[in-house]
């Protein structure tokens, strides 16, 4: 049975300020919204004196400032990035040469041939490069907090979410999110990894998540199953569509996105073709070529 994802489009935040969120999390929100981006950059804050810093966010300097000021009488000693896309990570570098501070994440974005082809995915970070490497389920310790990296490839190869001990809650970057799903994008995004990542939280017992963008969750596991099996359904409508006889992603777009702005179609294609190579991938649809935006797709 199918249900329905609820999500949150409306919270209480002001720019610029480091907002209490719960005894241990402070969040200070960028300037930077869009579509991709909702209402702009969640960066949080981590602990009391010695804090750490999550998804640090965007080169805008009025954030950078902010950071700056609301943690003018503390010490920042880790900086924990998500993933390596343009509004999570860039701040990274400006922040850790202020405070000197380590950065950590799972590694650069995508491979070798991802950043020789970078202009494939313009909105990722090529310039960052972790101090500390981490692995699924290396421990980070701080004076008053834990936290336990989850290694959790799909919107990202490099993605990571971090579960928080002592609140028993996990910073989900944007592999799950209150206010839309996520776009997940070849070459780097991979679907059938974004679904195994989505099981893999299925087993965790987080109640509350954090993610970059928009306010917290706290029915977790209605969301995750929502997501999985709004995926599943998003393969049903491809094949669908085949069964019609749209054959490419691009005439299929205007089908099953009925509802989404004209603007955005450029980016739902490249989430139906993450899609459609997990098709192809099971063996549920065959093409002649390399599977692409312009691929003429058949069912078996």
């Amino acid at each position: 049975m199918s249900s329905k994802i609820p999500f949150t489009l409306e919270f209480d935040f002001e720019y610029q300020k480091a907002q209490r969120l719960t005894p241990l999390i402070r969040r200070v929100i960028a300037r930077n919204p869009s579509p991709f981006t909702f209402k702009g950059t969640g960066t949080y804050i981590l602990g009391h004196g010695s804090v750490a810093v999550i998804d640090p966010g965007p080169l805008v300097s009025e954030h950078i400032e902010a950071l700056k000021f609301a943690l003018n009488k503390e010490t920042v000693t880790h900086i924990l990035v998500t993933h390596t896309h343009m509004d999570h990570s860039p701040a990274a570098e400006p922040l850790k040469s202020y405070w000197g501070a380590k950065t950590y994440g799972y590694g650069p974005h995508g491979s070798d041939v991802m950043r020789k082809n970078s202009q494939l995915e313009e909105g990722s970070d090529f310039n960052f490069f972790p101090d500390i490497k981490l692995h699924h389920g290396d421990l980070i310790k701080g004076d008053d907090w834990t936290i336990e990296a989850l290694h959790t490839p799909g919107h990202t190869s490099n993605h990571i979410c971090y579960a928080l001990h002592e609140e028993n809650a996990l910073f989900t970057g944007d592999h799950v999110m209150g206010w839309s799903t996520s776009v997940i994008a070849p070459p780097d995004g991979n679907m059938t990894q974004y679904i195994e990542s989505l099981e893999l939280l299925l087993d965790r017992s987080e109640d509350i998540y954090w993610p970059t963008h928009g306010t917290f969750i706290t029915d977790v596991k209605r969301y995750v199953r929502g997501f999985i099996e709004h995926r599943l359904k998003r393969e049903q409508q491809i094949v669908d569509c085949l069964q019609r006889g749209y054959t490419d992603i691009r005439s299929m777009v205007p089908k099953i996105y009925k509802d989404t702005d004209e603007a955005l179609y450029s980016a739902a294609a490249r989430s139906v073709l993450s899609s459609m190579i997990r098709l192809v991938d099971t063996g549920r649809v065959l093409c002649e070529e390399n599977p692409s935006i312009h691929t003429q797709f058949t069912l078996k």
